[in-house]
């Protein structure tokens, strides 16, 4: 009986186990990428300048929280333990142990052993452990003891091979490799009486819980320290540890064990609640060795890995639930159960109990939300709403995607916002019994009520509509408020209750209905407390989850006040589902959904941020003090370290020179380039959400560029200087050359002078020749004018002739007489050419302009313009273009026409104006 009994409570406690390792603490990893070190990690310590120091094989690291930071020994050997006392950094290495300072921003390392022949030339002596003890330092190897007391080592050699020395209260405990654990009073040593049982058996820690000794060994599990020996823990973890052997252990505050083991990553055991939390490469940590663990001020862990770094935040407020499976998908809504959690995902709703997760039959698909109503679980579904009562689930509609369920703070109804409108549920005990209003066939994404006949839905797109209803939620109206009050960014409505009033988030602006004006109008009250917010959502009546500028804050509000509290970026970067977010309150907490999984985090969690902020500055890798002075077009870095590295690290800005921007600090650095010459001043603030508060400064000076140095400006001087020199010099020569040139000039202007006679005389012969030209052309055009009279007159003797002819009877023989005087008397046709260019040379002016103006006209229509404007008339033209007198008359009219002259315009002075 006791045995079945026994294997009940077993089980039991197994099945205990693994619910609760369903909640983790956060934790950061850190690999040689980040660090830029070796693999493994022998020892870890918190310095007083908050900084953390770790023994990475060659190196000694320290990360501040901002930067990593590297060193080696002068022997360049394995670093395995490193103690931290006041402003030193004690290590042991090969063959050698010393202490480290920092001075200037950089480590320096001080031999303690230099010169001393303490090791022997056999024995690979590497220092494994320092502690303090009785005043004195301990630097212990596998087969050594060193004691420094300041001034002086002392050599205690082992006749066998140590482990570990361990200090429990005022006792020394030296563990061997195979002779078991003795105690050391001295130089002398004696094995406790009932410890055999530790021989060949190699022991990692010794431990003190509440006056009581545990002593953890490598594969034979834990035992306590009992009055008539040794006794082996009587917990069931104890098993799982042996089976994958400890390297570690430490008891922290809250009652609880860390276990550092060689293949399944660390254990941290509860005392108060007898359950633990396993953290390995299956969940978070990204190595299941872990070989030393170390504490910082927060009481968060650092486990130094066989490859790597993590922190694991064990007393931050806030735990997690991964899913690194890929079951689950996106989480958009969890919500606690008796044994476990229900969880609506985008791959469908998931029962998880004893830490397995079960597929709920019919639900595959996305799943938006589940609301407890008493003891019923209504989840809206993209194929419709499911109720999980008991273990069991019921489809109660098929109504597609029920976004969001909210109560009415009239009575008990319930609205569900979906994809195709709002459904109302009046009886909670019959949920088959729903009702859909009319009239608003749209997706609605949220829906609120506070007062009664009346509701307020938001479209899932934009709009924000009022819906009117009767007793029996028949729709009387739907207004579209946002249009009805000018409202033109309507985007992505969100409906915000609080306090029994609804407040509408639209386009980051808080308003309120009126229902006088029956308008939207802006809420002061959030609008100055609440700004830049892109989400919200109600935890309870006095709590709510904000997203500002990508932050999430926990409001606590106490009357019109407001206690912001922030929750750092670093646990949900990336995950956040949004448009999604939701809360789900379980008694003391409450779970927001992620991408991964959910968190959990204290409803009653305060972050009182760190004021403590040290700010250190570095330009061309040197370190600047407050007020320093760097060089022209140089980089400026400035690291500002809080020294908290969990859930209390401060949410920081900056500002430059007192400027009204606030800018975020991201990683703790900020990169300042291209500044001008001056003094400049950074101000570091601490920021809650809703005010900044000032931190600490940092002041410095930029040097006035190279050529604005002091040499250069006396460079500039001499310069200034040799120019006037010579520009006198110059000057005084100019002077004497232009009086040399004066004469030189008077010269000139006799010459210039005669010049000018000279050129006035060939100017005055110019005009001679051309009033002779003149002349010679008025003679040709008298010698034109001649030539076309005696030309019109042998044409009038031809006619004359020819009449004769056609009269005279003896025909014959006058006609060939009078043919041989025509013959005679006819124009000669070489001085007719000579006349037509003579000709077009005295009137070649008009004939351009005439072209110009009546482009139309052909060379006969010019020909005869000449001859008008020479005022001939038709009988005198009719021999010179070879055509009748009737046909100069006809051609006349013509050229009147093309000209585009009236009947009363005379040609010919017409032709004189052109």
């Amino acid at each position: 009986m006791k045995t079945i009994l026994y294997k009940f409570l077993f089980f039991f406690f197994i099945a205990s186990q693994l619910q609760a390792q369903e909640l983790l603490p956060f934790v950061e990893n850190y690999n040689k990428s980040d660090y830029q070190g070796d693999n493994q990690i022998w020892n870890i310590a918190q310095g007083r300048d908050k900084a953390m120091y770790f023994a990475n094989n060659h190196y000694l690291l320290r990360y501040d929280g901002v930067v990593w930071e590297k060193y080696f020994l002068p022997n360049k050997t394995i670093i395995r333990s490193i103690l931290i006392e006041g402003d030193r950094i004690y290590s042991g290495s090969y063959k050698e142990f010393g202490y480290w300072h920092r001075k200037n921003g950089k480590m320096y390392y001080v031999s303690i052993t230099k010169n001393l022949r303490l090791f022997d030339e056999k024995d690979n002596e590497e220092i494994w452990k320092i502690f303090r003890y009785n005043g004195a330092l301990y630097f212990q190897s596998f087969n050594d003891v060193f004691i420094y007391d300041g001034k002086q080592i002392k050599k205690i050699k082992f006749p066998f091979l140590i482990s570990y020395c361990f200090v429990v209260d005022k006792n020394l405990y030296v563990a061997s490799v195979n002779k078991g654990i003795f105690r050391m009073n001295g130089s002398r040593i004696s094995n406790p009486k009932g410890w055999d049982i530790l021989k060949n058996t190699v022991v990692h820690a010794i431990e003190k819980y509440k006056d009581k000794a545990y002593i953890f060994t490598q594969k034979r599990g834990i035992f306590t320290i009992e009055k008539n020996g040794l006794k082996a823990w009587d917990n069931p973890l104890n098993e799982t540890l042996k089976s994958n052997g400890i390297n570690v252990a430490k008891f922290i505050k809250n009652d609880k064990l860390v276990v550092g083991t060689g293949n399944k990553g660390v254990f941290i055991f509860d005392f108060k609640t007898n359950t633990y939390k396993n953290i390995d490469r299956n969940n978070v940590l990204m190595n299941n060795s872990v070989l030393t663990i170390g504490f910082d001020k927060e009481g968060d862990l650092w486990l130094g890995l066989d490859n790597g770094i993590a922190h694991v935040e064990v007393n931050s407020p806030i735990s997690f639930f991964y899913d690194n499976s890929g079951i689950l998908g996106s989480v958009y809504s969890v919500a606690t159960t008796a044994k476990g959690y229900l969880i609506a995902s985008n791959h469908g709703i998931f029962e998880f109990d004893s830490g397995i997760f079960k597929l709920l039959p019919n639900t595959q698909g996305q799943g938006w939300n589940i609301t407890k109503i008493g003891n019923k679980y209504l989840i809206g579904h993209n194929d419709g709403t499911f109720c999980y009562e008991n273990g069991a689930l019921t489809k109660v509609n098929n109504v597609s995607g029920g976004w969001n369920l909210s109560k009415s703070i009239i009575n008990d109804t319930y609205f569900q916002s979906t994809y195709s409108g709002v459904l109302v549920y009046s009886d909670i005990s019959d949920l088959a019994k729903s009702k859909e209003f009319k009239d608003l066939t749209k997706p609605i994404k949220y829906v609120a009520q506070n007062k009664r006949n009346e509701i307020w839905a938001a479209d899932n797109y934009r709009g924000l509509y009022r819906v009117l209803f009767d007793e029996n939620y028949n729709t009387l109206n739907v207004e579209n408020i946002t249009q009805q009050s000018k409202i033109k960014n309507d985007f992505g409505v969100k409906i915000f209750e609080f306090r029994e009033e609804i407040l509408f988030l639209i386009n980051n602006v808080w308003y309120t209905f009126n229902s006088i004006s029956n308008k939207l109008e802006e809420n002061e009250l959030f609008n100055s407390n609440f700004k830049n917010i892109s989400d919200v959502v109600a935890i309870d009546e006095n709590h709510f989850i904000v997203l500002q500028d990508g932050i999430l804050y926990h409001i606590y509000a106490d009357g019109n006040k407001f206690l912001w509290n922030i929750i750092q970026e670093k646990y949900y970067k990336g995950k956040l589902i949004n448009e999604n977010l939701r809360i789900f309150k379980s008694n003391n907490h409450y779970l927001m959904n992620l991408d991964d999984g959910f968190i959990s985090l204290q409803l009653g969690y305060q972050n009182k941020q760190n004021k403590g902020v040290k700010v250190e500055a570095y330009n061309d890798e040197s370190l600047l003090e407050d007020g320093g002075k760097i060089k022209h077009n140089t980089e400026l870095t400035i690291n500002v370290i809080s020294g908290i590295y969990g859930a209390s690290k401060p949410n920081l800005f900056y500002q430059i020179n007192r400027e009204k921007k606030f800018i975020p600090i991201s990683n703790g650095k900020i990169v300042l380039n291209n500044l001008s010459s001056g003094s400049h001043s950074i101000i570091i603030f601490k920021h809650d959400g809703a005010s900044y508060e000032e931190v600490s400064s940092f002041d410095f000076k930029v040097s006035q560029p190279w050529y604005f140095s002091f040499w250069m400006i006396i460079l500039y001087l001499l310069l200034i200087g040799a120019i006037l020199f010579f520009y006198y010099k110059w000057n005084k020569l100019r002077y004497t050359q232009k009086l040399k040139l004066q004469g030189e000039e008077l010269k000139h202007q006799r010459e210039i002078l005669e010049m000018e006679l000279k050129k006035e005389n060939e100017l005055n012969l110019q005009e001679y020749e051309k009033h002779i030209l003149e002349l010679e052309l008025q003679t040709k055009s008298s010698e034109v004018a001649g030539k076309s009279l005696s030309i019109a007159k042998q044409s009038e003797m031809i006619d004359n002739i020819q009449n004769i002819l056609d009269s005279e009877k003896d025909f014959n023989k006058l006609k060939s007489e009078i043919k041989k005087v025509i013959k005679i008397n006819e124009v000669n046709k070489h001085e007719w050419e000579i006349f037509e260019t003579n000709l077009n040379q005295i009137h070649n002016e008009f004939i351009i302009n005439l072209s110009k103006k009546f482009p139309n006209l052909t060379p006969k229509d010019i020909k005869l313009c000449v001859y008008l404007k020479m005022n001939l008339s038709s009988k005198e033209i009719a021999p010179m273009m070879n055509i009748s007198f009737r046909g100069v008359e006809l051609h006349r009219y013509r050229l009147r026409k093309k000209l585009n002259l009236s009947q009363e315009e005379n040609l010919s002075k017409f032709l004189l104006t052109v």
